[in-house]
């Protein structure tokens, strides 16, 4: 997983940079979850690889161990949240989950969304993002074996493609041995950015939480917006697809100032109502004229199940991504909601809205109720496995990696 963080200092007064130019970690956090040597000077270094390191690459990736087996998991992200027109995104706790080992050809094998839809050969992107980490790591990608088990539904603007791509790419560096410098490079993130075209959905995919993104004209370049806890995100998704190319045909050449003025003035107001944990201004913070108006007459569901969420109490609802999902946020969850009184929150309420509105107007589709989460993708097993059985124990959710 390459979740921003910063390796640990144990001397005070080195910066941040001239620290990043001597580290590079596969995984920086600011939490002590492994501990690695890697270049251990009198300045105290600390690092995140558990494996020996052998060196440097040329292109700057840390060479370690290469592995026979990984399994990663990447969640759906959804990109937009109305005016930040591919530059904000938000991941979702709907995952993907993935297994890649090495085999004698290559083979694929899918369960859940997109079976029988998405390609099984090397055009599928989990292969593209896994065959782009070995050519970054210097090295033809091996046969492989891939397990999908996708959760995220496919082609319904919740990330599925950049879901596709981070995972490929988070597999193909550990199944190489190699890891990549974050803090000042966002490699991880530029090359998902290269073949995605935009970081909305790749930057959560990567990071998790509420993500914002930009090129800087070098690079790409992402900054995590905090948002307070409590949130449910409730998703209409139709039975019809929506493909982005299309999505993205409608849109104008140009813009007017008070469009563009329109746009930048909420997409201000949605990253300070998350910061301040004030939903009062969300409704509005969530408006669009960039790409929402254009997409209306693909979507007739859009603005009658937006306006319906809204009437239900939701603080805002949008179009998620290029469509046809369209995603609503209440608050006031707390702890398990499964423990929780129902009458202290109402996203049942605002589903029930979205879905009998989209029902009205002949557009089928399903519920999916969910909540942000600030883990992005990581890793879940691999084969050496990451801990020392001896002295260090990682553990995450589904266990011991």
């Amino acid at each position: 997983c390459l979740s921003k963080g910063t390796p640990m200092m144990l001397s005070n007064g080195v910066a941040r940079a001239r620290a990043m130019s001597n580290v590079v970690a596969a995984r920086p956090s600011r939490q002590f979850r492994n501990f690695v040597r890697c270049n251990v000077s009198s300045r105290g270094f600390v690092t995140h690889r558990e494996f020996p390191v052998r060196g440097f690459a040329s292109n700057g990736v840390e060479v370690g161990q290469p592995r026979d087996s990984v399994t990663v998991a990447v969640p759906a992200t959804s990109a937009n949240m109305g005016p930040g027109f591919d530059s904000i995104g938000i991941a979702l706790n709907v995952w993907n989950t993935m297994t890649v080992e090495r085999a004698d050809k290559l083979d694929i094998l899918v369960k859940g969304e997109g079976h029988g839809k998405v390609p099984i050969d090397d055009s599928n992107l989990v292969v593209f993002g896994v065959k782009t980490a070995f050519k970054h790591a210097g090295q033809e990608m091996p046969p492989l074996r891939f397990k999908c088990h996708n959760r995220i539904p496919f082609a319904r603007g919740l990330g599925s493609s950049s879901a596709g791509i981070v995972a490929g790419l988070l597999a193909g560096l550990v199944l190489s041995g190699h890891s990549l410098p974050v803090w000042g490079h966002e490699t991880f993130l530029n090359m998902a950015c290269e073949i995605e075209g935009h970081p909305d959905n790749v930057a959560p995919a990567i990071y998790g939480g509420i993500q914002l993104g930009m090129h800087t004209g070098e690079r790409w370049l992402s900054s995590r917006v905090s948002y307070p806890h409590g949130l449910q995100a409730i998703v209409f998704i139709p039975e019809s697809i929506g493909e982005t190319k299309v999505a993205r045909a409608v849109l104008p050449e140009t813009l007017t100032y008070e469009e563009a003025v329109h746009n930048i003035s909420r997409a201000c107001f949605l990253v300070n109502s998350m910061n301040n944990g004030d939903f009062s201004a969300l409704r509005f913070a969530t408006q669009d004229k960039l790409h929402q108006p254009q997409r209306a007459a693909q979507f007739p569901h859009m603005e009658p199940v937006i306006q319906a969420a809204l009437d239900a109490g939701a603080h805002c609802a949008y179009l998620s991504g290029a469509g046809p999902s369209i995603l609503a946020l209440t608050s006031s969850a707390a702890g398990d909601v499964f423990t929780q009184r129902a009458e202290e929150r109402n996203e049942k309420a605002v589903a029930d809205a979205m879905a009998k509105a989209a029902e009205a107007i002949g557009t089928p589709g399903r519920i999916f109720i969910t909540e942000p989460t600030q883990r992005g993708a990581h890793v879940l097993s691999a084969l050496p496995a990451f801990s020392d059985k001896g002295r260090i124990h990682l553990f995450r959710e589904a266990g011991e990696v």
